[in-house]
């Protein structure tokens, strides 16, 4: 059950039940419209037939087509022959998992080699771009870097730094790093121009090593665009199914959560290890909108307690061997009216108690995707863009200078008219909604209490009814 801070958090008041005479106890519900108990054992009853019969009367009975099954848990006595048949079920789903998180663990890994690598194209890339501009640290940067990669530096005689131990290429280091033709075709007029006065064996070595860097420049500016777009689609993509694989693995971590035992009910004392014993926790919500509500929808939640005694036997369909139920069950039902907010909210409350090892599992994702910092947030950002681009490009037709004026000028018009329409509309649908928000509130919730109330009587009283029990 929520604690009385879990139910403050979601926005409920706790309800205050009477336990015995003088004192209450906190039940962990949030407080109800009306609240009716049933306590039911019987040595032959099966728990199967009184879950399915309250689930039947509300569907069919009363037209409650929206249920929620909020919790289902158990526990079973650890030498109990259902215990064991249990416990070989979780170990297959746990295996599974164990499978999944090494997936996920490595592609983590490989996230980050693309990232770094996405950080390396970049940095390379913002060399070209400023040498493209002028910048002339960015083109000194570049040249070195092709000396380095390409003419193996000087540990090749052919290189620029090779030839300038020759005695006629002592300048040609300074004079390569100093020149810069902006393309290959450039080459020849700028060397002839601005390096005159050197005689033609050094401006024609010059020439060629500038052509060749301009070249490799060239080239390679437009394989890194590339390769940093491919990548960056590929660490999109990477990114999608590491998602992908946490969708796949919340299912499993949910069964294992279901099918590992309650410790608070193993505790219990309805519950002996020596015994074939189990406890059984189910709870629905059904709800649906009152005839002609909008806003408050009447909700039944009806919460069972099994005590039984779990016996495994053959089912004659299929051979099959599975455990039959018998025993006490405690039924509570409580009537609210709520909001789709409210129920929203009383649903998320639900899951916050059933998956902390959920939680945990995607915590420590986010902290593994956290450690990368805002780069991965910024390239995903990036490729977002880029296949928005894309996808703008191909859908985009060419317009005539005439077409975009009259665009413009109609579109300008007709949203000018468009606010001034709908600025009169918002003043009187405001004025209507002052006028008709308060009874019609007031009308909604009281259909939906009147439900809550009647649905939730017939119920109680139908149940006992059916199953030969005392009325009054």
């Amino acid at each position: 059950m929520p604690s009385s801070k879990l139910l403050k958090d979601f926005g409920f008041e706790e309800e205050i039940w009477e336990e015995s005479k003088g004192a209450f106890v906190p039940t962990g519900f949030p407080a109800p419209v009306k609240k009716y108990k049933l306590v039911w054992e019987v040595p032959n009853m099966s728990i199967e037939e009184t879950y399915f019969w309250v689930l039947s009367h509300l569907r069919d009975g009363w037209g409650y087509t929206n249920v929620d099954k909020t919790i289902d848990v158990f526990a079973a006595a650890e030498n109990s022959a259902f215990f064991g048949v249990t416990q070989q079920r979780i170990g297959l789903q746990q295996d599974k998992v164990s499978q999944f998180l090494a997936t996920i663990g490595k592609m983590i890994k490989e996230l980050f080699q693309l990232v770094r690598e996405l950080r390396i194209i970049e940095e390379r890339l913002k060399y070209y771009e400023d040498s493209m501009k002028g910048d002339e640290a960015a083109e000194i940067a570049l040249k070195g870097i092709w000396i380095d990669l390409v003419e193996g530096g000087a540990k090749n005689p052919a290189s620029v730094y090779g030839m300038a131990h020759q005695v006629q290429f002592t300048a040609l280091p300074d004079l390569f790093f100093s020149t810069h033709p902006r393309t290959a075709a450039e080459v020849d007029k700028v060397v002839d121009t601005e390096r005159a006065q050197f005689n033609k064996v050094v401006r024609n070595v010059l020439k060629r090593k500038l052509a060749q860097y301009l070249r490799w420049k060239e080239a390679t500016y437009k394989e890194l665009k590339t390769r940093f777009g491919f990548v960056l689609k590929y660490l999109k993509q990477h990114y999608e199914i590491i998602k992908m694989y946490m969708t796949w693995v919340k299912p499993y971590l949910r069964h294992i959560r279901r099918l590992t035992l309650d410790e608070e009910k193993v505790l219990t004392p309805d519950l002996i290890s020596a015994f074939e014993g189990s406890m059984l926790e189910v709870e629905l919500l059904a709800h649906k909108f009152p005839g002609g509500n909008k806003k408050y929808k009447s909700c039944i939640l009806v919460h069972f307690l099994f005590r039984t005694r779990p016996a495994m036997s053959y089912q004659q369909e299929g051979y099959q061997r599975g455990p039959i139920h018998v025993g006490k069950v405690e039924i509570n039902i409580r009537g609210y009216v709520w909001t789709d907010e409210q129920i929203k909210k009383f649903k998320e409350m639900r899951k916050a108690e059933d998956f902390e090892l959920m939680r945990s599992v995607s915590e420590s994702v986010k902290a593994a995707m956290d450690a990368l910092g805002d780069e991965l947030q910024r390239y995903l950002k990036k490729a977002e863009e880029s296949e928005k681009e894309e996808k703008e490009k191909a859908e985009e037709k060419p317009k005539t200078v005439f077409e975009k004026f009259v665009n413009r000028l109609l579109g300008k018009k007709v949203e000018e008219k468009k606010e001034e329409g709908k600025k009169e509309v918002e003043k009187e649908k405001k004025k209507k909604e002052i006028k008709l928000k308060w009874w019609q509130e007031n009308a909604e919730k009281k259909a939906a209490k009147n439900e809550v109330l009647l649905v939730a009587y017939e119920t109680y009283k139908n149940f006992k009814k059916a199953h030969n029990m005392i009325q009054w």
